[in-house]
């Protein structure tokens, strides 16, 4: 048990789990893993769980399904016993540091004794089957319990200040990142070689990493993929999730008949895929939430140095020329990878890239967290001793 832990409620998604083992670098961790049971309000057990990639330890505690919707959530008030469980982890419940990572903790938010760091991971009052109106009610509440405030986007600040109420000074925005073990030692100017089980792909390869579903425009993909056929197509990720429009789906449908397709792979094998592949395409479809959030894959491929072709379908990579080059149909994507494999695949900023991306981890996302919580204690004496990268601040 220790005297001060960082408690992060929770690490259900890869994101979480990464950044919350790059925290537990810095500073004792306990990392809150929610089983949802249908008799969890009910349920007492609690269990220890180890991950060995990303290194993190984490307690799985049972959740009970819809506890934060109406009548569940009048009936069976989970925030009791989760505070119960939290303040048996730690000596001092007044000095440690609660990161909850979804505007639904916000009963638990409220009542804790120490510092609450509101981590906005996506923007999740745009998500389907989600009421709006209860979401932004929550975001209020979350951000008014909160001593600091990281949405990993410029976008959900935004949103955060013009419909949750959001204090200024109180936000720091921490976007997703890479491992600091994926960072080289100097810039990729070549790719890496190839995994086995795509070993036998032609190169040029162009690479799609990530969610395949709703959130790449499958048309554009289609028409690119067709029109290349001197290029390889890559694509790693799930690609079984259900895509409403029909258009779409379709051309997903004829990309999977037509392009490898390699599945899912573990988190920690993905850089194997970003090294390996001669360019990277990015094409996002403009949605919601997606638009609004931070690209994990673009971290990625930043780590991985290969050159970027994005569309303008997420927010912040349109703030990152000349890193990757963007397109704003198929026509210009054919045109930027032709351009690159008429240059051996190398656009000249190869060396911005591998700059970028140390500044891209994990780490440094936890680092720059943990500085915007001294920053927040005005009778801090270590705020002003920290010499790490300063975070963004938005006010």
């Amino acid at each position: 048990m220790s005297m001060n832990a960082w408690q992060v409620l929770d690490v259900g998604s890869i994101w979480m789990k990464e950044f919350a083992s790059a925290l537990a670098e810095m500073e004792p961790v306990v990392a809150w893993l929610p089983k949802i049971e249908n008799a969890g309000a009910f349920l007492t057990w609690e269990r220890t769980r180890r991950s060995e990639n990303p290194p993190l330890e984490m307690r799985e505690f049972p959740l009970q399904r819809g506890y934060a919707r109406f009548p569940i959530r009048s009936f069976v008030p989970y925030e009791t016993g989760m505070i119960k469980r939290m303040v048996a982890q730690t000596q001092s419940p007044e000095q440690s540091p609660l990161i909850c990572s979804t505007p639904f903790y916000a009963p638990v938010a409220e009542r804790w004794p120490g510092p609450i760091i509101y981590y906005v991971t996506d923007l999740t009052a745009a998500y389907d089957g989600l009421n709006a109106d209860q979401v932004r009610a929550l975001d209020v509440r979350m951000c008014k319990a909160a001593r600091v405030v990281c949405p990993n986007s410029r976008r959900i600040a935004k949103y955060l200040i013009e419909k949750a109420e959001c204090e200024g000074h109180k936000i720091t925005v921490v976007p997703n990142a890479t491992r600091e073990s994926n960072v080289a030692d100097r810039p990729r100017e070549e790719p890496g070689p190839l995994p086995t089980d795509v070993i036998d792909l032609t190169r040029p390869i162009v690479g799609v990493l990530g969610d395949l579903s709703g959130n790449m425009d499958w048309e554009l993909i289609a028409e690119v993929v067709q029109r290349t056929q001197e290029l390889s197509w890559l694509f790693v990720g799930p690609a079984d999730r259900q895509i409403a429009d029909a258009q779409q789906r379709g051309a997903r449908e004829w990309v999977k008949a037509n392009a490898r397709f390699v599945g899912m792979k573990p988190y920690g094998e993905l850089q194997q895929y970003a090294r390996c592949v001669d360019a990277a395409v990015l094409p996002y479809r403009k949605k919601e939430p997606t638009y609004s959030g931070s690209s994990t894959r673009f971290y990625e491929h930043l780590a991985a140095g290969r050159p970027m072709v994005a569309t303008r379908g997420f927010a912040e990579l349109l703030e990152k020329e000349p890193l990757l080059a963007l397109a704003d149909n198929a026509e210009e994507m054919i045109h930027a990878l032709r351009k690159l494999r008429a240059a051996g695949f190398r656009d000249g900023h190869e060396a911005a890239r591998w700059e970028a991306s140390k500044k891209g981890t994990w780490q440094e996302r936890a680092r720059a967290m943990r500085h915007a919580l001294l920053l927040s204690d005005s009778q801090s004496a270590s705020a002003s001793e920290y010499r790490g990268p300063e975070p963004v601040r938005l006010s």
